[in-house]
């Protein structure tokens, strides 16, 4: 199911565009950002170290922890992948809840899917 960004709420726009940004200007395979209880948000792409490896989502977790972040409302991330992980959508899960929604984006930024992080 894709999704238009259109048919987006303008505050999970701006998380897609932040995650395509971060995707884009690091030239990693993958950007995401998070969205925390505050409106405030975190964008971060792939991490990929000899001595430390995180996806572009569990690092914009990190981040958000990181800065003080209790909560989430919403996480996006921009891959060529059909779905977000297992191991991404728990991360988001232990911050947000198992309700959180994860938007799954195509690199154009077009939605592929909506999950919860559940």
């Amino acid at each position: 199911m894709t999704t238009q960004n259109t048919d987006l709420d303008p505050e999970d726009r701006k998380i897609i565009t932040l995650a395509r940004s971060a995707r884009a200007r690091n030239g990693v395979p993958e950007g995401a950002a998070v969205r925390d209880d505050t409106g405030r948000t975190y964008a971060a792409g792939t991490v990929d170290l000899d001595s430390l490896k995180l996806s572009a989502l569990r690092t914009a977790v990190a981040m958000a922890v990181a800065s003080g972040a209790t909560s989430l409302e919403a996480a996006a991330v921009v891959t060529d992948a059909e779905a977000a992980s297992d191991e991404d959508r728990a991360a988001v899960r232990d911050l947000g809840g198992a309700g959180t929604p994860v938007l799954v984006a195509a690199p154009d930024g077009t939605v592929r899917s909506t999950v919860s992080a559940g």
